[in-house]
């Protein structure tokens, strides 16, 4: 790419700075996998913080406001409706041909007038700056940089920003490190930098531990990305299932590796934070049902199977309360495992970015976790033609026997807790690939009606 072209001076206090980027942002975010609102029209745009970051690279916290919200902040500072996102914009004299999708646009008025604007993350020079930064720790503008004091980044990394459907970015320094620069913001701290530190406290090995951060102080508090050790020839659990399906081979000594893992890092989490409050199934059967409610409003093919899976949430109300709630992954899959060598590793801690941040940092019975999986499997198994179900039922039962060899306890006896959580992970699915991959909706539909009629 080109050299980046000085900004003009009094850029970074802009009174409306909106007046230059609006209309490129509002045809723009729509078409980031990372953007959350696509079912609903940006109808306001407001800045809520700019700093420029290095000279021709801007980075702004934008709240995207939709049809019905006005956007107002809120007491806290965060946005009372709508969602914030974290952008790095580079600004240049001259566009280049090698932009592709990265490119935002020529800025037609306002301040930005003339100049192009586009996603600094695809530019090497900016992201080999951003690990600088991440290097020396300090205050820039209303971002800070910290990293942990035993763990030295080299310099010189070469980037790459990797190209797979996610709803963050994510850039790998050298296949050392993989920073995950979080798209949309909310106040608090990300649990992706809470858990992993924690759990790196407690020893456990399983989940790679965090070696630098930075966070945004205005207008709250909040983690704005994460820089960790990249398992460079790891296979993550997904491509690894496809590839079994697609050679027919067995895959039930992994999902029994799997399980174990995911047992070995709930423990961990138990011992790293508070439990939760047991005796709560009434209050999640509500919440579930609530969910669902939901879902039926926005997805009409859901609706004739309401009453079925009510059922499942109405026995969570009274069955066996399981394992005391405690912190958990909250969005787990075959993608949030990988196989380094022999060893299984888990990632992501995010969560799932739809739900509060309040709601992804509280406790939760581990069986969500688990029925996260169990849907997964269900996932890979229908990728191919004919579907193999067994293939997918031995895999289930395989993981659920690693769990209980390592925690002590068997999924599968609690099948109440084990079917609600299945359905309300169903219910997630089919709303999401509703909104983001309809072509995907038969998946997790096929698994609403198995789940609302046979109810197993």
């Amino acid at each position: 790419m080109p050299e980046t072209a000085s900004l003009r001076p009094g850029l970074t206090r802009l009174a409306e700075p909106m007046e230059s980027l609006g209309g490129l942002l509002r045809e723009w975010l729509p078409r980031q996998r990372w953007f959350a609102g696509k079912d609903r029209p940006v109808t306001e745009l407001g800045l809520l913080s700019l700093t420029e970051l290095f000279p021709g690279c801007l980075h702004l916290l934008v709240h995207a406001g939709h049809a019905g919200h006005t956007g107002v902040p809120s007491p806290g500072g965060a946005p009372a409706a709508g969602d914030c996102y974290q952008l790095l914009l580079g600004v240049r004299e001259q566009p280049s041909p090698r932009l592709g999708r990265a490119l935002v646009g020529r800025v037609q008025d306002g301040p930005l007038a003339g100049l192009t604007v586009y996603d600094a993350l695809h530019d090497p020079r900016t992201t080999q700056l951003l690990l600088d930064r991440l290097r020396h720790p300090g205050t820039h503008g209303f971002l800070r940089f910290d990293r942990d004091p035993d763990q030295e980044v080299p310099a010189g990394l070469v980037p790459r920003l990797l190209d797979a459907e996610q709803s963050n970015s994510s850039l790998v320094y050298g296949d050392e490190y993989i920073l995950k620069v979080f798209r949309r913001i909310q106040p608090g701290v990300n649990p992706d930098l809470e858990v992993p530190g924690a759990l790196a406290r407690q020893g456990c090995h399983r989940v790679p531990a965090p070696v630098a951060w930075f966070q945004t102080k205005h207008p709250f508090t909040a983690t704005l990305g994460v820089l960790q050790p990249y398992l460079r020839d790891a296979s993550d659990g997904w491509t690894l299932a496809l590839h079994a399906l697609a050679a027919g081979d067995d895959f039930t000594a992994q999902a029994r590796a799997i399980g174990a893992a995911t047992a070995e890092v709930h423990l961990a989490l138990a011992s790293a934070f508070p439990a939760g409050v047991p005796g709560e199934n009434g209050r999640t059967a509500a919440a579930m049902t609530e969910r669902l409610d939901a879902a039926a409003h926005c997805v009409p093919a859901l609706r004739p199977f309401v009453p079925g899976l009510r059922t499942a949430f109405a026995a969570l109300a009274g069955c066996d309360p399981g394992p005391p709630a405690q912190r958990i992954h909250g969005d787990l899959h075959l993608g949030q495992v990988l196989r380094a060598g022999r060893e299984w590793f888990v990632i992501d801690f995010e969560g799932e970015p739809s739900r509060p941040l309040s709601e992804r940092r509280s406790a939760h019975s581990p069986v969500r976790d688990i029925a996260g999986m169990l849907r997964s499997f269900d996932y890979a198994a229908r990728q191919r033609r004919p579907w193999r179900p067994e293939w997918a039922r031995r895999c289930r039962e395989a993981y659920c026997a690693g769990y209980a060899a390592r925690a002590g306890w068997d999924p599968r006896k609690k099948h109440g807790l084990l079917r609600a959580y299945e359905t309300d992970r169903a219910v997630y699915e089919v709303l999401y690939e509703a909104r983001h991959r309809p072509d995907w909706l038969p998946v997790p539909m096929a698994a609403i009606e198995r789940l609302a009629v046979r109810g197993d």
